[in-house]
């Protein structure tokens, strides 16, 4: 399990994250979102020891991931925005680094790697973004860590390679796995992530998941304007509203549009989540 008190850091005089609290339990894929500059991608780095907070305490599975223990840092996996092209051959990579992970399974790094559409012969630095990432990604799941923090995995994948990251993810880790990923884009990867973190100005405004998002708004795909959305998007042949869920009827949560509604009533969603 992963837990988060009181957590603080800062670019000198720039606080980026403050009083950060939460939790993440095993087994569940989580969805971290926020705008650009709330401190996703440091938040991610202070979770695998890459940094160190300033003030508050960070565990995983009662460590502190700073002291860079070697039993920690070889059940996880940190894969970056911006993933490194070696130069080596994608194979040869795998052999030289799948060493560092004791549950690196070089088959399955050849499996995935077939499934995402690329050869294992080409020099890494000889490949496409998309190429390049998919690799990385192939290179990730095969180390079968139980933690995987992933920060905006599906950027530089076409719209094919993004249906394949899906698949790669929920099928190549393991019930008991932890993932957190940090996105933009939404919608490719609405269908996996499940809860949602979302970030804002130094805190969290949400940490949920859909089943309790579904609980307390009712997601309507109707024509019918209600008075009492919290949030109305038009679409072709009618529009999304997002209204408090007073019937405790269910509905399908559409994150963007969650996403928006907590922007638009900070205050609101937070007293509804106990914030």
């Amino acid at each position: 399990m992963i837990q988060i008190s009181d957590l603080q850091f800062s670019y000198g005089p720039k606080t980026v994250l403050k009083n950060i609290s939460l939790k993440a339990s095993e087994g569940n894929i989580y969805g971290l979102l926020g705008e650009n500059g709330v401190g996703k991608t440091t938040l991610l780095t202070l979770l695998c020891g890459l940094k160190k907070p300033q003030q508050g305490s960070i565990t995983v599975d009662g460590l502190n991931p700073f002291d860079r223990e070697p039993s920690l840092l070889s059940d996880q996996f940190y894969l970056a925005d911006e993933v490194t092209p070696v130069h080596a051959k994608a194979m040869s990579f795998a052999k030289e680094h799948g060493v560092f992970w004791p549950k690196f399974d070089l088959d399955k790094f050849f499996t995935i790697l077939s499934e995402l559409e690329v050869s294992a012969d080409q020099k890494m630095d000889a490949m496409s973004a998309g190429q390049l990432k998919k690799t990385w990604i192939a290179f990730a799941l095969a180390c079968n860590a139980k933690y995987y923090y992933m920060d905006e995995p599906t950027n530089g994948l076409d719209i094919p390679s993004k249906a394949q990251f899906r698949k790669a993810v929920t099928k190549y880790t393991s019930e008991d796995s932890t993932l957190i990923i940090s996105t933009h884009q939404v919608r490719d990867l609405e269908n996996i992530i499940d809860p949602i973190i979302i970030l804002d100005n130094q805190e969290v405004l949400v940490n949920a998941t859909m089943e309790e998002i579904s609980a307390k708004l009712f997601f309507d795909y109707g024509n019918e304007l209600k008075a009492d959305a919290l949030y109305l998007e038009q679409t072709p042949g009618g529009c999304i509203q997002v209204y408090p869920n007073v019937t405790g009827e269910e509905s399908k949560v559409n994150v963007e549009a969650f996403f928006n509604t907590v922007h638009a009533h900070k205050d609101v969603i937070k007293a509804m989540f106990n914030l």
